[in-house]
């Protein structure tokens, strides 16, 4: 029986080609260049498996132009990248990377949290640049963490983690905001109280963002939710770009309209809004709330396993749209 051919779309640890070869006829891509969409069709003629990133765009003119593809495996939780209506339609399945890099994702969640709150960035270019001769009583003076009240807009297993660091590490009073409430026993376990939006970005001295982007979560932070805020509130976004308009952002960075914020993720990424870059008030990382070594090996392993699962058994471990799985 002939292998199937795939494409691994980024660089990835060597282990997982040697996986995925001992299955597959493997086209890899270790010097990671970031094709653009004419080269990845182009790349993907008769394969029937894809391994992406989130850098991948996989929609309707890419599907047409692939026919043999059968599967997109996303080495990340989120698939923004993937249009999953145009594949569902295509028959095309695709999986995501859940679970495996939750606790992660929480720690620097929160460890952004904890930069932004205390200034510790600012603090540091002002150390770099020479610039510190003396004591003063408001030097970089932030804001409490312990006993204020945390906000989290997106309650899934990210926010869960979130929310049970900032209540029973630091005290913190948790509310939520979310499309469904939680159940009264996951509630509990977090310590956290459902609110309204509106209660959420006026009550929240740190409002954290863990939703998933889509059409409807599109800018779900702008200016007119920024005006809500309290103007001593930071600001943190681990979810995706586009969740918040990040124009907006800077000039309320600027005006003070909130204290600080805490951003990994950026709108149009690995762009960043040049308006961000001017203001001192923001803590910037580069995408990296995943990145731990053990966690992108589990993300890469989870997405060769759904490969292997679906092409060689009919069986993935975490599809997006089983509907396309074929019936027993």
């Amino acid at each position: 029986m002939s292998k199937s051919n795939i494409l691994i779309a980024r660089a990835v640890f060597p282990e997982v080609i040697a996986k995925l070869a001992q299955h597959f006829d493997v086209d890899s891509n270790q010097t990671d260049q970031v094709w653009t969409p004419a080269q990845l069709i182009a790349k993907l003629q008769g394969k029937q498996g894809v391994f992406t990133t989130g850098s991948e765009r996989i929609d309707g003119a890419l599907l047409a132009a692939c026919p043999a593809l059968k599967v997109c495996a996303n080495m990340a939780v989120g698939y923004n990248n993937f249009d999953l209506e145009a594949m569902t339609a295509a028959g095309v399945l695709a999986t995501n990377a859940p679970d495996v890099l939750t606790e992660t994702t929480a720690d620097f969640g929160f460890a952004l949290l904890m930069a932004t709150a205390r200034r510790m960035a600012e603090a540091e270019h002002f150390l770099r640049a020479g610039q510190w001769s003396k004591w003063s009583y408001d030097m970089f003076a932030g804001s409490d963490i312990h006993g204020s009240t945390l906000g989290i807009l997106g309650m899934g297993r990210i926010g869960q983690g979130i929310a049970r660091r900032g209540a029973l590490g630091f005290g913190m009073k948790v509310i939520y905001h979310n499309r469904s409430r939680l159940d009264a026993a996951t509630e509990a376990e977090c310590q956290a109280r459902y609110v309204s939006k509106e209660e959420l970005l006026g009550s929240a001295d740190h409002l954290v963002l863990v939703l998933p982007y889509s059409a409807s979560s599109h800018h779900a932070i702008g200016a007119a939710e920024l005006a809500q805020m309290k103007p001593s509130a930071t600001l943190i976004n681990i979810a995706r770009g586009g969740i918040v308009d990040d124009a907006a952002l800077a000039l309320a960075l600027r005006n003070k309209t909130i204290a600080a914020a805490g951003l990994d993720v950026f709108e149009g990424e690995p762009k960043v809004h040049p308006d961000l870059l001017g203001v001192p008030n923001v803590v910037l990382t580069p995408h990296i709330a995943s990145a731990t070594l053990p966690t992108r090996l589990a993300m890469a392993n989870l997405a060769a396993d759904n490969l292997i699962g679906f092409l060689t058994q009919g069986k993935p471990l975490t599809p997006l749209n089983p509907e396309v799985l074929p019936k027993p």
